[in-house]
């Protein structure tokens, strides 16, 4: 073995501590960027071959009712490829062993198999029997979470028909990767499942033979699809068109999309952190080992070894403790990415979500790794390569040492001389305590930020489902019907209160800007579905006006005052100029709210109502409920604790796993920094520390020495560290401010003290170490003199 392989070798062993610590730390990193970058390809893959095999289509539009022969007139709209109606309808399920009524959505697919737009990928079962009007196929999410399985049958209440289904398969559509209702944050696949029956029995069943209620297109190659909507709205509007929109506002694929796009961020932003401290703490170690080594260099040179051979010969170091470290993070970057992925299994459904890892992606976090070592450590082996070797020879001239704030300001008297010291030595080296401040601030953001998504999701349930919505149930009718129906309500069993409201379609316009929203209307003395402006104050409805959501408002472009020209898109479709008169605060979706009288004045209608909000005797539910499964006149029922408790489930499921990663990677951060930059302390002030020992003072003294800069670093690192944290939770909320969520900016105390206990704890820990190589130091070897 070459002279300077031995040496390297030995050189490991004597740092093998910090080696580690470092090599961690570079773990963590190359293991968060592995995991989250092969999870984005796995996802991103999956997404697009099942997009291209099933024909996921690129334009969509719901309407009231259109004969089948227009269905040639809109495949001759410029730029559409692919035509396909049908219908689709909301009905009341009655499922084994549920005792709350569930919705279905019913979509009508022809009746022999053949190639369609969002196609379907059978897992289990087969396809609809010719001839059978009773045969369905359910969604994989839906038959799951209820036990269902093929040969088992359902309940339905078809067009107020009560009817029983039969499952004859179990399948998968492009459609409805995350099958969701409407605009929830999460699905309740309990609750809501897609039903997928013989097209000509379910148009017959809510007389639409010959007509369709919904529309899907593909596009050309190169089509502008804002062209074909805007023609598709002219030709449909006669017929009820409730506005079309393209793939990017399709709910399903916007959950998705938002996912991918996420993970492609936090891909970048989280190993940027750990590698960027794992270069400085290199450099650190480097440096002191160059330092240290001075004599060996000049002993080196002086036998003929070149400069490029012996910066070589540190890079060598420093890539071997990288590599290392690059190894185990890409293990553990692959075991994670496969634990993530199956968790997106709970979410997102494909007929195959493969997990998949490619040489790339390894060997660019591998070369990341290293040229973030080599760039945090240039200046440490270039300090060796131009060191001339009769320099090297004498010893590192003492430092420069002058008197520090303390000192000047005449305070150093009132503290004790272990203070003093401790002091002295944090204000004479200020770039590398700053620097270990900044990594241990980094972890404490860590910790920070992975709690704010909990205390984010807590704020969600607590404003959208206990201030917000108030109801026990929401009931909506399968269509519009006078107020009477209110109190029919009133005698349903539990029924304690009901405040009705009013659900129409609508395009809201501003300048040119515009948005295919709707309109909702409330009991003006409503208490079940109250609006809440941003200080969580009850915003009254006027008789006359809108108020919107703030997020809509934005999008609009609209202020206090102004008056949007409202697009109706039900009934006599009137467009009125109705001034903006509110704004609220609302965490899901887009909305916007009119009293309901005024919304029935609009619409030109007597005192109809889309459905009712119910307050109910808890008491009563299982009555209530087993009435609400036969009643024809409802089309969906909501439960707002299922919701709530599905929502809990799903948060405290996949955030534990989440915050467990943070806390054991911040954590490490927190070590490594703590504990590199106490062994290179005590390293560099090995003699110092023996003489105070020699002159008197006690092992627990110069333990509290070295041990209390270190304090003093972390008790600094936690302020700045709750600050990153804060800003980095504030760039969080910016980007996850979408029209289907935001996220609140809020951070609980709770969240900045567990910050602070995980990183005292790994201080402390570190800290344990270097008390016991303290507590070894040789002070004879020590204070000899180098000759």
């Amino acid at each position: 073995m070459a002279a300077l392989d031995q040496k390297l070798l030995r050189d490991l062993r004597h740092l093998r501590g910090q080696a580690i610590a470092i090599a961690l730390i570079v773990a963590c990193g190359i293991a968060a960027l592995v995991t989250m970058m092969s999870a984005y390809d796995s996802l991103q893959l999956s997404q697009q071959t099942y997009y291209s095999r099933y024909r996921f289509a690129e334009v969509f539009v719901q309407l009231k009712r259109a004969p089948s022969s227009l269905a040639a007139r809109l495949a001759e709209i410029p730029g559409v490829q692919q035509v396909q109606t049908r219908a689709v309808f909301d009905v009341n399920l009655d499922v084994p062993g549920l005792a709350e009524p569930a919705t279905g959505r019913l979509i009508g697919i022809p009746e022999r198999q053949q190639p369609m737009l969002n196609d379907l990928f059978i897992r289990q079962g087969r396809y609809l029997e010719p001839g059978r009007r009773d045969q369905v196929l359910v969604s994989e999410a839906f038959a799951n979470a209820n036990g269902l399985s093929v040969g088992d049958r359902l309940g339905a209440v078809i067009n107020e028909r009560w009817q029983r289904l039969q499952i004859v398969g179990i399948a998968l559509s492009p459609e409805y990767v995350y099958e969701i209702r409407g605009s929830e944050l999460f699905p309740d696949n309990r609750r809501f499942g897609i039903l997928w029956m013989n097209a000509e029995a379910l148009s017959t069943a809510f007389d639409l033979k010959g007509a369709f209620n919904d529309v899907a297109l593909s596009l050309q190659s190169g089509a502008n699809p804002a062209a074909v909507t805007f023609h598709l709205d002219r030709l449909l509007e006669p017929y009820g068109g409730l506005g079309a929109y393209g793939r990017d506002r399709q709910v399903s694929h916007q959950f998705l999309n938002s996912e991918i796009e996420s993970l492609a961020a936090s891909a970048v932003m989280v190993p940027a952190v750990f590698l960027g401290i794992a270069a400085f703490l290199l450099n650190l170690v480097l440096a002191r080992l160059v330092s240290t080594q001075r004599e060996q260099i000049a002993v080196l040179k002086a036998f003929g070894y070149d400069n490029l051979t012996v910066g070589r010969h540190y890079l060598q170091l420093v890539l071997l403790i990288t590599l290392a470290g690059a190894a185990l993070g890409t293990a553990l970057g692959v075991w994670l990415g496969r634990l993530i992925t199956q968790v997106y299994t709970q979410f997102y459904h494909f007929p195959i979500l493969q997990y998949r890892v490619e040489a790339r992606l390894v060997l660019g976090a591998i070369a990341l790794s290293c040229g973030a070592a080599i760039f945090g450590t240039l200046g440490a082996v270039r300090q060796a390569v131009v060191l001339p070797p009769a320099e090297a020879m004498r010893p590192e001239p003492p430092a420069l040492y002058r008197p520090t704030l303390l000192e000047r300001l005449g305070l150093q008297r009132r503290l004790s001389p272990v203070v003093q010291i401790i002091l002295r030595n944090l204000e004479r080296r200020p770039w590398q305590a700053g620097l270990a401040i900044l990594g241990i601030a980094a972890a404490v953001a860590i910790l920070v930020i992975g709690r704010y998504f909990e205390d984010a999701m807590t704020q969600i349930v607590d404003l959208q489902f206990r201030q917000l919505q108030r109801e026990d149930v929401t009931l909506v009718f399968n269509q519009p019907r006078s107020g009477q129906a209110r109190y029919a309500l009133s005698q349903l069993p539990g029924v304690l209160r009901s405040e009705p409201f009013r659900s129409v379609p609508a395009r809201l316009r501003f300048q040119h800007q515009s948005d295919l929203s709707g309109i909702t209307g409330l009991m003006p003395d409503g208490e079940l579905r109250r609006l809440l402006d941003q200080d969580l104050r009850p915003v009254p409805l006027p008789e006359t006006g809108l108020v919107l959501t703030t997020k809509l408002a934005r999008n609009l472009g609209v202020g206090l005052g102004d008056r949007l020209t409202v697009e109706v898109l039900e009934g006599e479709r009137p467009v009125r100029q109705v001034p903006v008169v509110g704004l609220v605060d609302e965490l899901i979706g887009l909305g916007a709210y009119m009293d309901i009288q005024a919304l029935n004045r609009l619409m030109g209608e007597g005192r109809t109502v889309s459905g009712a909000y119910l307050a109910v005797d808890a008491a009563q539910l299982d009555r209530l409920y087993a009435q609400l499964k036969q009643t024809p006149a409802v089309a969906s029922v909501a439960l707002r604790e299922q919701l709530i408790l599905e929502f809990e489930k799903t948060v405290a499921g996949s955030f534990a796993a989440f915050t467990t990663v943070l806390v054991i990677f911040a954590g490490v951060i927190a070590f490594g920094v703590v504990y590199n930059v106490a062994r290179i302390a005590l390293s560099e002030r090995s003699r110092e520390l023996a003489t105070l020992r020699i002159i008197g003072f006690s092992q627990a003294e110069i333990a509290v020495i070295l041990l209390g800069e270190q304090a003093v670093v972390t008790a600094l690192a936690l302020p700045l560290g709750w600050m990153l944290g804060f800003g980095l939770a504030a760039l969080m909320s910016h980007a996850y401010d979408s029209e289907l969520f935001r996220f609140p900016l809020v951070v609980t105390p709770a969240s900045y003290a567990y910050a602070a206990i995980v990183i005292t704890l790994a201080a402390l820990g570190s800290g344990g170490l270097i008390r016991r190589q303290l507590s070894r130091l040789d002070l004879i070897a020590v204070l000899k003199t180098r000759e």
